[in-house]
C-alpha cells in the first residue's frame, strides 16, 4: 500500500475511544479503523464532530446500567 507518509486514519478502540493513526501503519492490537482516512487536521476534525460523548463505553454501560435499577 503506497499510503502518503501525511495521511491517517481514524482509529478506535472497544471502549469507543478515537484518536488518529498513520494511514500505512499497522494498527496495535484492541484498535480498527472507523473509515476516515485524511491528512491530520481533517481527522482531527473528524473526531471533533463524530466523538459527542467522550466519556468510555464501559462508563456510559455502567450509568444506565445504575439508571435502570434505580428504577
Amino acid at each position: 500500500m503506497d499510503v502518503n507518509a501525511d495521511t491517517y486514519a481514524v482509529v478506535l478502540n472497544d471502549d469507543e475511544q478515537y484518536s488518529i493513526w498513520p494511514a500505512g501503519r499497522e494498527l496495535p492490537a484492541g484498535w480498527r479503523r472507523s473509515g476516515f482516512t485524511g491528512a491530520r487536521e481533517a481527522c482531527l476534525a473528524h473526531i471533533d464532530e463524530v466523538w459527542t460523548d467522550i466519556r468510555p463505553l464501559s462508563l456510559r454501560r455502567a450509568i444506565a446500567e445504575q439508571t435502570r435499577a434505580a428504577r
